[in-house]
This record gives structure tokens, sequence and C-alpha cells, in this order.
């Protein structure tokens, strides 16, 4: 059994694909989809740019969607579409990717809908107020602890429960720095502050939770394809309604990647294929579940090999 998997902000480098688009026409008409959306050429960005443009939150999100979804096209032209997978899902803005390849969503809806997201999530908190930092080596339930604790009447919230020794915090940069210290004091092999533009996936993201709202309130969602295993719920939707009400959630609730991939495998998925850039996702499934197998998924000669794996 078989479950496709979206990479979320980190994942994003210069050049991301370029080569699908020029293998593939179906890849290309993805990005120039994306392009038509969102009325300037993110592909240009994309390929030819500067990291640093890249990274901005605004075009981070709809450039690693239109990744994977032009690798999405790309299995398709090869005769793979989403009906190979049992389940699809996302880290974080990857849940919208998976959205748009089960057929959820279409792909110019979530090209504009990552744009507002990623602007509005940047524009939640002044530049300064607030932070993020990994904690490694300590599970979910010592990070939660220690962020309840660190607080002091400010925000500080586990943000990304990614594996069971990487779980990353968000909030007041005075309240994650106290957490920091006492993730050191309790045995954290590594606790880090993040080069992040904002302190995503907390309470302090809710100016975007309600930005967000009304933006999903004017899109069309239709059940999708395949069932998508849901950030803040860790199992699986399929009703559209239940689907629009967890995308807001998530701008400040938890990414239960963790649990997400632990619930995969506990309905028999044994083979978990990473859509898109990068590998992130298919390192924090191997340390969830070695059980599991990796395959990535984001340029024509992973392609021809996926399809092939599966002759």
């Amino acid at each position: 059994m078989r479950a496709f998997v979206f990479p979320g902000q980190g994942a994003q480098a210069i050049g991301m694909g370029r080569a699908l688009a020029e293998a593939y026409p179906q890849s290309r008409e993805v990005f120039e989809e994306v392009d038509d959306a969102l009325g300037e050429k993110l592909s240009a960005l994309i390929w030819e740019g500067e990291q640093d443009a890249l990274t901005l939150t605004r075009n981070a999100q709809p450039a690693l969607m239109a990744t994977s979804i032009a690798a999405m096209a790309a299995l398709g032209a090869e005769g793979v579409t989403v009906h190979a997978a049992e389940y699809v899902a996302g880290h974080s803005l990857g849940e919208y990717s998976a959205l748009c390849a089960a057929g959820a969503i279409s792909l110019a809806d979530t090209a504009r809908l990552l744009r507002i997201r990623g602007e509005a999530m940047q524009d939640a908190t002044p530049v300064g107020v607030g932070a993020m930092a990994a904690i490694l080596g300590l599970d979910y339930a010592a990070v939660d602890a220690i962020a309840k604790e660190a607080a002091e009447g400010e925000v500080v919230q586990a943000a990304n429960d990614n594996d069971p020794g990487q779980v990353v915090i968000s909030g007041h940069v005075a309240a994650v720095e106290r957490a920091v210290d006492l993730a050191k004091g309790q045995g954290a092999k590594r606790a880090v502050m993040l080069p992040v533009s904002a302190p995503f996936h907390c309470a302090l993201m809710e100016p975007a939770a309600r930005v967000m709202a009304e933006a999903l309130s004017d899109v069309a969602i239709e059940a999708p394809h395949v069932p998508v295993v849901a950030n803040v719920r860790a199992e699986a939707v399929s009703d559209p309604d239940t689907i629009r009400a967890l995308l807001i959630e998530q701008v400040t609730g938890s990414v239960r990647w963790r649990e997400s991939v632990a619930w995969m495998a506990g309905q028999g998925v044994t083979e978990i294929w990473e859509v898109g850039a990068g590998k992130a996702l298919s390192g924090m499934v191997r340390r969830i579940d070695r059980s599991v197998a990796t395959r990535q998924v984001g340029g024509p000669d992973e392609v021809t090999a996926a399809v092939e794996s599966m002759n």
C-alpha cells in the first residue's frame, strides 16, 4: 500500500522543477497555469531568481506546490495517477499540494490560496515579535510540557511534531528562548533558534487564520479522489466542509507529522513517495517507522524510476 506526501517550506531551491518542465509538456503547463493564476512569472523566479526571494513565504508556498504538482503531472504522463496511492498528505503548505493532487482544489485556486496564506502568515506578527526553534532529542510530550512551563503568560507551542526526536516550537521570542534553555537543561541533544520570518503554527497566527477563513469561503472544494491525512487530525478526511475547517485550523494548529505517518503505517501503508522538491520528509518517515520504504520523486529520472518500480 502506497501514500504520496508533499513537502513544506524549507525544501525550496532555485531550479526546482525545471528539468520536469523541460522533459514533460504536462509539467510545463502546471507552471504556466500557476503563473497565470498569480498574474506574474513565478516560474522565472523559481528557475532563475535569487534564493532569498524564493524563500520569502509569499513565494515559497506557491512555488513548492507548483513543483509538486508538476511532478504529479509527469507521473500522470507516464500513466501513474493519484489513484496509485491509498492516501495523500503534506507537511503544512504541502497539505494544499496534497489536496490539489487529489482533485479537491483546482490548481489555480491552490496557487492563489497559497499566495494569500504566505502573505497572511508573514503579516500576522510584526518582525521581531515571534520566533521558532527546533528541539532535537526530546519527544513531543516532553517538549509540550517544556512549552507550557516556559510560556509565563506569553505564547509558545509545539508547532511541528516532525519525528520522534525533532519537535519545532513557535511563539513569542522570549518564551521560545526560555523553552530552548529549559530543553537544554532537560537533556535535549540540540535546541536551536531557526532563521524563520514568522512564528508559524501557533496562536500568534490567529490573524492569518481569519484571512484564510475568508479566502477559503469563496473556493470550491470537492471530495478528494483519495483521502487526505490532515495535519491537525493525523487521520484521513474526505468531506469538503471538514477539509475547509481543518485548513483554517491548520494555520494556528500543530503539524502532527509523526502521528500522520504512524497512522498511515497503521492502515497498512508500506511505501511513501515524497513528490516534489527535497527529501526532508523521507528522512522523517524513516525515523518514524523504518519498515516504511521511501522514494523521492522530484526529477525526470526519479519519475522514470518510480514508474518502473510499479511494474
